[in-house]
């Protein structure tokens, strides 16, 4: 996740207080395999969140280390550990070349179409939030934000 920065802009009305799981933290959960729940987001302090934020969450090493002090953090605050996901050895937001249906499908919702060349130009991260921007039953509210904030709409 060397491409990511700690906030897109969509997310500042809740990034202030990280009151919300950004997306940033919602990526390293599916690179490290583990389901964070809101409730136990809100049990940690502001700087265990910021931590969380901050944390690289890149190569096997620093995956590793990131679960082991999320799990932690949970254990210490719940007395169990988070839920596990399953991570997927090529994530779709790694995959330049085809765009989700579910983006495709959020995007003609706003009148507009996303081409495979504007897919590959945005950076995994991008693509990651518009994955989950874009999830069936998701609120859905922010896609239209970080199409513009991509620049793949005006």
């Amino acid at each position: 996740m060397a491409d990511t920065k700690p906030f897109f802009e969509f997310e500042a009305d809740f990034v202030a207080a990280l009151r919300c799981i950004p997306m940033g933290v919602r990526m390293k959960l599916d690179t490290c395999g583990v389901k964070l729940k809101l409730a136990h987001w809100h049990q940690f302090t502001q700087a265990e969140r910021q931590q969380l934020v901050d944390l690289p969450c890149s190569n096997v090493h620093t995956i590793e280390t990131y679960r082991q002090q999320l799990q932690q953090l949970v254990i210490r605050y719940t007395g169990s550990p988070a839920g596990e996901l399953p991570i997927d050895a090529t994530p779709p937001w790694h995959i330049g070349d085809r765009t989700p249906q579910t983006v495709l499908d959020q995007a003609a919702k706003l009148r507009t179409t996303l081409t495979t060349a504007q897919w590959r130009s945005l950076s995994p991260y991008q693509r990651f939030a518009l994955i989950k921007l874009s999830r069936p039953g998701h609120e859905n509210r922010n896609f239209e934000p970080a199409l513009k904030e991509f620049g793949l709409i005006p």
